[in-house]
């Protein structure tokens, strides 16, 4: 079976360029949540949206004693639950003809002798040609055996020159730089750098990339993007539940190395970046290393760094348990469940304009956001009682749940007094677009079928924000414990304080 582009439709269907040609995606940890409600729920609606061919193969490999149909199954029932599309049988008849599943272990050579057998076998009854991803959706302790596997039975290495083999690692990518890098060595001992794909899936977020194209595909932005206009830049990931089933993995882990290190980091970089000469993938991660071998830690860390630990309050409407009291969570935890520092970048166009990155858990609202605060007019003509109530503008890229951007700036009230107020212009994905956003997982498993990696960070990248969290980690590891803040609050005094050290305040979302 082959699979060819139809060039006389090219001009006419955009999705062609983005159609993955045969390939098959094999996921380790097939049983897991991620699995279950992101990467299964994404290859469907990817293949009812026309962009996966007839020639794709999703395999499962766990140590369930399923066959094929009970796999199949599994992905029907996690379809119906979490798919973003309707569902449709006829895109469900060609998907589920390629569904395959193996049972083992990672130890089990047998287990992935059967894989390799079962991946030669799809490539001659489904025409998958050669083409292979193999999707690592388990505990980083696992990659060097699973690794060590695929190198053994052969599935790490392509059998022609025109067929490929990548592998997928979800974050997070090691606890600190020693570790990140002996991860990146275990897995770059068995592929090569270009089919390493190391998944953030905020990346994939329509309005992560859609930083890009404000900055670089209007005039209206660049010319105040510096220091000369911009005061600071905030950047917001606030959760507004607490710590749910994931006791095991956040405890010891905590809220900076969970969110700050990847997906924070990754914002900063977008935004403060030099426009790339192209968006392909090695201009655009030089042009994000070069900014976060830039960005400067502040000399005293007491005062421009804060972390917290929600305790008992009230939440929606609710009185929720303290993180102390949570199931799993012992009783004299140091873990952070609230993070926020100061991080400047010493580069000409961000000389002495902070930015200020925040997460937590338990705050007042589910919202992430990149505020871009421009200073003050330099003179204002008006009375001093006209502008009372004036504050700084400000650019606001809402990542969710509201996708957009608004911008705030003063405007005249209506009347016969020159009383100006603060007022805001804003522009939502959902009223502007009727197209609706896909999942972060389905571009990223698409980019993946693709081979196209500009939104996936090369280990550079990871090492360099290690380089930066950790003498904050090492400094909080000395100070005991973290100051306590109410659920339903928006965190800690000391990270209100830091801000105000700079005569500033944090929004309020």
């Amino acid at each position: 079976m082959t699979w060819t582009a139809n060039p006389l439709r090219d001009k006419r269907d955009k999705r062609l360029p983005r159609i993955a040609g045969p390939s098959s995606l094999v996921i380790f940890g097939v049983t897991g949540d991620l699995a279950r409600t992101k990467l299964m729920p994404a290859v469907y609606d990817l293949a009812n949206r026309g962009l996966l061919p007839p020639a794709f193969s999703l395999v499962g490999f766990a140590r369930r004693d399923w066959e094929h149909q009970d796999f199949g199954k599994q992905v029907r029932d996690s379809v119906r639950e979490h798919a973003r599309t309707p569902f449709s049988e006829a895109t469900w008849r060609q998907l589920s003809a390629g569904f395959r599943f193996v049972s083992g272990d990672f130890s089990d050579d047998d287990a992935f002798d059967r894989l390799s057998q079962t991946v030669r076998e799809l490539d001659e009854q489904q025409g998958t040609g050669g083409n292979h991803a193999f999707y690592l959706s388990i505990p980083p302790s696992s990659f060097d055996v699973v690794c060590k596997q695929l190198a053994r039975s052969g599935l790490a290495e392509p059998e022609r020159e025109d067929q490929w083999r990548r592998v997928v690692i979800e974050k997070p990518f090691g606890h600190d730089l020693d570790s990140a890098r002996e991860l990146n060595n275990v897995v770059e001992r068995i592929f090569p750098a270009d089919s390493i794909f190391r998944i953030d899936h905020y990346l994939g977020k329509e309005t992560v990339q859609n930083i890009m194209a404000l900055r670089f595909a209007n005039q209206l932005f660049e010319p105040i993007w510096n220091a000369h206009y911009v005061d600071h830049v905030q950047i917001t990931m606030a959760e507004d539940i607490g710590i749910g089933s994931r006791a095991g993995y956040y405890d010891g882990i905590g809220a900076a190395r969970d969110v700050i290190q990847n997906h924070l980091l990754q914002l900063l970089a977008l935004v403060a970046m030099e426009e790339p000469v192209s968006f392909d993938a090695a201009d655009l991660r030089a042009e994000k290393e070069k900014i976060l071998s830039a960005v400067r830690l502040p000399p005293d860390l007491d005062t421009y760094t804060a972390r917290g630990q929600y305790s008992a309050g009230w939440a929606g409407g609710t009185y929720v348990p303290g993180y102390l009291d949570e199931d799993g969570i012992p009783s004299d935890s140091t873990t952070e469940t609230y993070a926020a520092i100061r991080l400047d970048i010493d580069t000409r166009r961000w000389a002495g304009v902070p930015f200020y990155l925040r997460t937590g858990k338990r705050l007042g609202r589910r919202v992430t956001e990149v505020a871009v605060v421009f200073k003050r007019a330099p003179h204002l003509p008006f009375e001093s009682t006209s502008t009372e109530v004036l504050g700084q503008n400000a650019l606001v890229i809402r990542v969710q749940p509201d996708e957009g951007v608004t911008m705030r700036f003063g405007s005249k009230v209506p009347g016969t007094a020159m009383e100006v107020r603060d007022v805001t212009m804003d522009f939502g994905y959902g009223y502007s677009f009727t197209e609706e956003s896909p999942e972060a997982y389905e571009r990223l498993v698409l980019d993946v079928l693709l081979g196209d990696p500009p939104l996936f960070p090369r280990h550079e990248e990871v090492e360099l924000s290690w380089k930066i969290l950790d003498p904050i980690e090492e400094h909080w590891a000395a100070k005991g414990s973290p100051e306590p803040y109410p659920s339903g609050s928006w965190g800690p005094a000391s990270a209100d304080d830091m801000l105000a050290r700079d005569g500033r305040s944090w929004r309020i979302p």
